[in-house]
């Protein structure tokens, strides 16, 4: 992809895995997953590349013990009827379970919601409005949410034990922002061969509507270097809670790129510039070789960039774009404050 998709220097937020980026009233809202999987952060900035600088709020802990006591995972914000919401996946320990189908063990994770009613999500009271019933209990997580036709949707990830592999999507339409009003509905499970690289996993889902469609992208494949992003495309006019009013794309849209050191994107979501253009952003690694269980190697730093259309309405997906800051070649977990800075002085 070329240098006119740079919309900030990348990384946007260093060590911030499965990032959440919202703009409202003129402010970027960030969250991820924090690298020791044990609170949920916020920061806030008037420009993409300030981000990584803005101060970081904890609005929650984990519990002492119990479902939310454990891997607190990819967290996201969002706005509904003048409140705040942030969707996460927390577990119960901090492993699997030998009763999934598959050969690799899936974890215990479930999906909670909490709700903010002040005007400013970073000062005000955030309330636990508990565990979204998705109509079983199996490993769930990377909840997403989005209105539309003056509906709101949810799409999360979940296994089903009657299917082999990890994950599949599901789209339910909601009563209130923590609750159900139909059943869950399966959109796709992984089935293409890049989808079924090291682990059968569809997740992380990110939906844009733009142009008349709704584009629900998702990621797939363990979170190496196949870790890669799918689509899924609806008409927007047609019944979302139907499998049939969605294509799916055979291939990835956006992969690894060697050439620019660029490894595993993925886990997106979409926000936009101040004149409107849209905003890819994802999470990806600048190596291969990972020591010790990927999952506690705090290196897959949040980026960003522009997305594209062609003429008929299509994404140009492209491929990531190099980065323009020093990333951390320690897999120590790092303060965010200062450190943007602290990896400048460094390199030069």
């Amino acid at each position: 992809m070329t240098d006119h998709a740079q919309v900030a220097p990348n990384p946007i937020v260093l060590q911030r895995a499965d990032p959440h980026v919202l703009r409202h009233d003129g402010q970027y809202y960030f969250t991820g997953s924090y690298p020791a999987y044990d609170r949920i952060v916020l920061r806030r900035a008037e420009r993409l590349e300030d981000l990584q600088a803005a101060e970081e709020v904890t609005v929650w802990t984990r519990h002492a013990s119990g479902p939310q006591s454990h891997l607190i995972w990819a967290p996201e914000i969002h706005r509904v009827d003048d409140a705040w919401y942030i969707y996460y996946a927390a577990a119960p320990n901090d492993h699997g379970t030998v009763d999934a189908p598959s050969e690799n063990e899936t974890f215990n994770h479930r999906v909670f919601v909490l709700e903010c009613t002040a005007a400013d999500p970073l000062t005000g009271e955030w309330v636990e409005r508990g565990q979204v019933d998705t109509g079983w209990e199996s490993f769930a997580l990377d909840a997403t949410t989005f209105v539309h036709g003056g509906h709101q949707y949810l799409v999360w990830a979940q296994e089903d034990l009657e299917v082999y592999g990890h994950s599949n999507l599901y789209i339910a339409r909601m009563a209130n922002p923590w609750t159900l009003a139909t059943p869950a509905v399966e959109l796709t499970r992984p089935e293409f061969d890049w989808e079924t690289k090291g682990f059968w996993v569809n997740e992380g889902p990110s939906v844009l509507i733009r142009g008349g469609r709704v584009f629900l992208t998702y990621s797939g494949a363990a979170t190496g270097i196949d870790y890669a992003m799918g689509v899924l495309t609806a008409d927007a006019d047609t019944d979302l809670l139907d499998p049939a009013s969605w294509t799916k794309s055979v291939e990835p849209v956006f992969v690894s790129d060697p050439s620019v050191g660029q490894y595993g994107p993925g886990h997106n979501s979409f926000t936009e510039t101040p004149d409107g253009e849209t905003v890819l952003v994802y999470h990806a690694r600048t190596y291969t070789e990972i020591v010790g269980d990927p999952l506690w190697d705090p290196n897959r730093q949040a980026r960003a960039q522009r997305l594209p259309f062609d003429a008929d309405g299509n994404p140009v997906w492209g491929t990531p774009v190099p980065d323009t800051r020093p990333t951390p070649t320690t897999t120590e977990v790092l303060p965010p404050s200062g450190l943007a800075h602290d990896l400048e002085e460094a390199a030069l």
